[in-house]
């Protein structure tokens, strides 16, 4: 964000007030993360659509672009593009309009604390771990607006069953990083991934057993915070007809569909930062590769994890679901901080 100011600053001279080029430079920034949100969705769509083919023992996309069919996540996209705006008679239009945006917008400001490199994050905030849980739970509530505006049942039971598992799963999340607080000593997610350097050995989800099982918790309640199978209740196509979008058509369901993928990468690059090393390779031998290469990596590699959850596993019930959250996942998350902190008391790590 510095080195962005500065050049703005240089280009414009002294004609542009302060206000105005850091005003410049969140605009720009707002637009790349924008078409990388895009870029990510057109990737993940072709990706999942692929992992699915080979689960399945089938090929998936083959024609279009000739090469494995990389050009069919790209055709479908412009087809969305194109299609009729319609918003229901008796919908509320203001809110109806304004949902799919708010979603993406929660998805959109998180990622303003991804550092990418050593000097290459957007935003670098001393409470930047905290505020991507913030601004997150901004999703939460497009969906309830998005339910509530389309004046549909189905809409509305799919936004009620979104909210309840997305606020539910969002304890276990957030409680799955405090281990990692108390290692680190900050929420400033730069100096998360700096204390993870010097290899795999390092990295935080092998300090301590506690540390491991944290992680393992935050990748199960990330998949049921992005509403992804087998946790994907609010979008139950064979209940719910197709959740609180039910409604949604053209460019504003094109923001659903963007906002689930941004989500999809964004848990996957919280986890890589929290508990696999950030952009430092697992070995130092590799640290010649680009530091955003090796983030970028990584969260694929998390990402491909979670769609074979989602194409392996079946679909679980309702119950079932938020049995997992209160009863198995808190719980377990909560021994998850007292371990560690006793961990770290006995082998002399505490501050």
């Amino acid at each position: 964000m510095e080195a962005l100011t500065a050049l703005i600053q240089k280009l414009a001279g002294d004609g542009m007030s302060e206000v105005a080029v850091h005003a410049t430079a969140s605009i720009l920034i707002a637009t790349l993360m924008f078409f990388v949100m895009a870029l990510c969705a057109i990737i993940f769509t072709w990706m999942e659509r692929k992992v699915a083919g080979f689960l399945q023992s089938r090929y998936g996309p083959m024609r279009t672009g000739r090469w494995h069919g990389w050009a069919q996540a790209v055709a479908d996209m412009l087809k969305i593009l194109g299609k009729e705006d319609i918003i229901p008679a008796k919908a509320d239009k203001g809110l109806f309009i304004f949902a799919p945006l708010l979603v993406l917008l929660g998805s959109l400001l998180a990622w303003a604390a991804i550092p990418w490199g050593p000097t290459f994050v957007a935003a670098d905030m001393d409470l930047g771990l905290f505020y991507i849980f913030a601004v997150s739970s901004l999703v939460v509530l497009g969906i309830l607006m998005a339910g509530w505006a389309s004046n549909n049942k189905w809409a509305l039971y799919g936004a009620a069953r979104g909210a309840a598992q997305m606020v539910s799963y969002e304890i276990p999340l957030a409680l799955a990083t405090i281990p990692v607080i108390l290692y680190t000593g900050s929420l400033n997610t730069q100096d998360i991934v700096i204390a993870q350097q010097g290899g795999i050995i390092n990295w935080n989800f092998v300090r301590d057993p506690f540390l491991f099982v944290a992680f393992i918790v935050y990748f199960i309640a990330s998949i049921a915070e992005t509403n992804r199978g087998p946790f994907d209740m609010p979008e139950t196509e064979s209940e719910l007809v197709s959740g609180y979008h039910t409604e949604y058509t053209g460019m504003r369901f094109a923001f659903f569909f963007l906002a689930e993928y941004a989500n999809l990468f964004l848990v996957a690059v919280i986890a890589a930062v929290i508990f696999l090393g950030g952009w430092w390779a697992p070995i130092p031998a590799l640290d010649f590769i680009p530091p955003f290469i090796t983030l970028i990596i990584k969260g694929f590699l998390l990402v491909f994890l979670n769609m074979w959850v989602r194409w392996t596993l079946p679909r679980v019930r309702v119950d079932q679901l938020m049995h997992v959250c209160w009863k198995v996942l808190i719980p377990i998350t909560l021994i998850c901080v007292i371990g560690s902190g006793v961990w770290m008391m006995v082998s002399g790590q505490a501050g």
